[in-house]
């Protein structure tokens, strides 16, 4: 058994606060003490510049010089071994210079190396050993769990389902296009109706993917035989008078990181791209118990970050010479091109907010917590979630209503006891705006008799973007920490993305990673006092607010507002677009208010109908 160190109590009751602050039992000890070590940087102490001057000590000048006078007046053997450890202190000195943490005297410098090789390095190898042999984070969580939660009362209890309108004279086009096109509701009241079968519509949208493909390559692999069966099996239950409810039979993709039995699961990586996870995902199976058909694993930007991935580069179907952003480029491109009804995401930082609003589709980043994540790769175990690409937002209402609630194997999902955005009253809610909001929005909202006043979220944490990098950083090495040491990252398609990220953060202190945590809590609260009005409309991209709202647990979701052209197009004129969007924030577990309002706007407004020129890929 391993001996806690002194330094480390057991928690008492006046610890356990309920604040946006980890809650840690005695027995919890040993796994927060792996945790807060895994990232400590004695292992790369010698790192430093092993022609360091011995004249030229890092701190504490007077102790040098006494070191330098006592070498110089032992016998010639000493005098070597002496002039040895003050070498190997200067180099260590350098390496400490690294981590700002250079103001130890060079006898605790040397101090310091010799504990760390004789206690700390045997610890975190036995670690390392023990939880961090495989990547991805799929095994072993951490114990550390962040609680995006204001109010802990009003968020205990169980959720009620969602009460969903049933859409009346809803018949089915000839045009197959159209049918591609339509809303979940709409394609749900089809097969509810027997107008269409689900193995009819998973013929149209895996055409529609191999069509398409080719030129936005938004798809890692086809799961056609699964469709198949599960569309047929959907078709057999209808027949036999059982509808699961309004994804009964719907065909969806799911980005790439989400494991399937029996299917790659290639987190869009050269190093895994051969990978087989013969695990359901816990969103996977929710999906599945409401009669949803998987047609497609999508693309996910290498290990879900931006849109390059090793079969390329997935593209923006409304201009094809951009790319969608990522990392879920799969999800945003495939949805927006009609290739597939929905589809699921995830976002650490962006992933969802950004490919959405590059590719004109709704969707929705969800209150942190409120999907479960079980069998889906990690990048940040306190920062990941997964949420929904739509046609629209009660879409997203639909597929969130799905997929939501208690993952047994997630410790950080929960049941939030949401509102049922079908029946919000959007009169008696008071909405700010800020001065990045797109005021047709704010002018359709008013219309609608909300209150829409002019808002600002004020905090004084001036380093929101640098605690959302340490955090992420450090989480998503922690999860790839065998991918870095055997070097695998040297293959990875841009060197500049995740592969220089995580060598920066094996830099990152335990000490200073807490303290990125203390300020992230501290943000929390200032957000919370400043969170004045019911929700709020201001940029989906902003990246001060991509990083704010991830570290918060913010939900957003984003809202296509129009066109425009693009920048220099040909003389010749084209049909390629800018798309136009908004972000609609509300606080942690008032998902339901986002939703509504964004309901209430798109209600009136055909901006999120437009279809991209898929079938025009050249200039006209």
């Amino acid at each position: 058994m391993m001996r806690i160190p002194k330094l480390i109590r057991s928690s008492t009751s006046e610890d356990r606060r309920n604040n946006n602050v980890v809650v840690m039992s005695s027995s919890d000890l040993p796994l927060a003490w792996t945790r807060l070590f895994v990232f400590v940087f004695f292992s790369s102490l010698s790192v430093g510049s092993s022609s360091a001057s011995v004249s030229q000590p890092h701190s504490n000048n007077n102790t040098s010089r006494l070191l330098v006078s006592t070498c110089t007046k032992m016998d010639s053997k000493n005098t070597t071994e002496c002039s040895e450890k003050l070498k190997e202190s200067a180099r260590l000195g350098s390496a400490f210079k690294l981590l700002d943490s250079n103001f130890f005297s060079e006898r605790k410098v040397l101090e310091i190396a010799k504990g760390a090789t004789e206690f700390t390095k045997p610890i975190i190898k036995a670690n390392r050993k023990l939880v961090a042999s495989k990547n991805g984070g799929l095994h072993n969580p951490s114990v550390l769990i962040f609680d995006s939660d204001w109010d802990r009362e009003q968020a205990q209890g169980m959720s009620k389902r969602f009460i969903y309108p049933s859409l009346l004279n809803v018949q089915r086009p000839k045009n197959e296009e159209d049918i591609a096109f339509m809303s979940v509701l709409e394609l749900g009241t089809l097969i509810k109706t027997k107008q269409i079968t689900s193995q009819e519509l998973t013929r149209i949208f895996l055409w529609r993917l191999k069509r398409y493909n080719p030129v936005l390559k938004a798809v890692v692999t086809y799961t056609e035989e699964l469709a198949y069966k599960q569309a047929k099996e959907a078709d057999e239950l209808l027949a036999q008078g059982k509808y699961l409810g309004p994804l009964h039979g719907i065909p969806y993709g799911l980005k790439d990181i989400v494991a399937v039995p029996q299917y790659k699961t290639t987190w869009g990586s050269t190093t895994f791209k051969n990978q087989v996870l013969n695990m359901e995902a816990w969103v996977y199976k929710r999906l599945k118990s409401a009669g949803a058909v998987l047609v497609a694993k999508l693309v996910t930007g290498s290990l879900a970050y931006d849109d390059i991935w090793f079969g390329g580069r997935t593209r923006n179907p409304w201009n094809i010479e951009e790319f969608s952003t990522g990392s879920s480029a799969g999800p945003a491109a495939c949805t927006s091109a009609g290739m597939v009804p929905f589809a699921i995401g995830s976002e650490t930082a962006g992933s969802i907010t950004y490919p959405a609003s590059r590719c004109g589709v709704t969707a929705l980043r969800p209150t942190f917590g409120t999907v479960g994540r079980t069998g889906v790769m990690s990048i940040a175990e306190s920062l990941d979630k997964l949420g929904p690409f739509c046609r629209s937002a009660a879409d997203c209402a639909i597929v969130l209503d799905a997929i939501r609630g208690k993952d047994p194997d997630d410790l950080s999902s929960k049941d939030i006891p949401f509102g049922d955005p079908f029946s919000v009253d959007i009169t008696k809610l008071t909405v700010g705006y800020l001065e990045d909001a797109e005021m047709e929005v704010v002018k359709v909202l008013a219309a609608k008799g909300v209150n829409m006043v002019p808002f600002k979220l004020n905090y004084t944490v001036d380093s929101v973007q640098g605690i959302l990098n340490f955090t992420m950083d450090v989480e998503m090495l922690a999860h790839f920490d065998e991918w870095q040491r055997s070097g695998q990252d040297d293959v990875y398609e841009a060197q500049d993305q995740w592969p220089l990220e995580l060598r920066r953060s094996r830099l990152i202190p335990a000490v200073d990673y807490v303290q990125a945590q203390r300020a992230r809590g501290k943000l929390i609260r200032e957000v919370k006092e400043s969170f004045t009005v019911d929700a709020f409309i201001g940029n989906a991209t902003d990246w001060e607010k991509v990083c704010l709202g991830n570290l918060v647990g913010l939900p957003v979701i984003v809202v296509p507002t129009g066109l425009k052209n693009i920048s220099n197009p040909p003389s010749i004129g084209t049909r390629r677009r800018t798309t136009i969007n908004t972000g609609i924030y509300a606080p942690p577990n008032h998902d339901h208010i986002a939703l509504a309002l964004s309901m209430a706007y798109q209600s009136v407004t055909v901006h999120h109908k437009q279809r991209p020129p898929i079938n025009d890929l050249g200039t006209k």
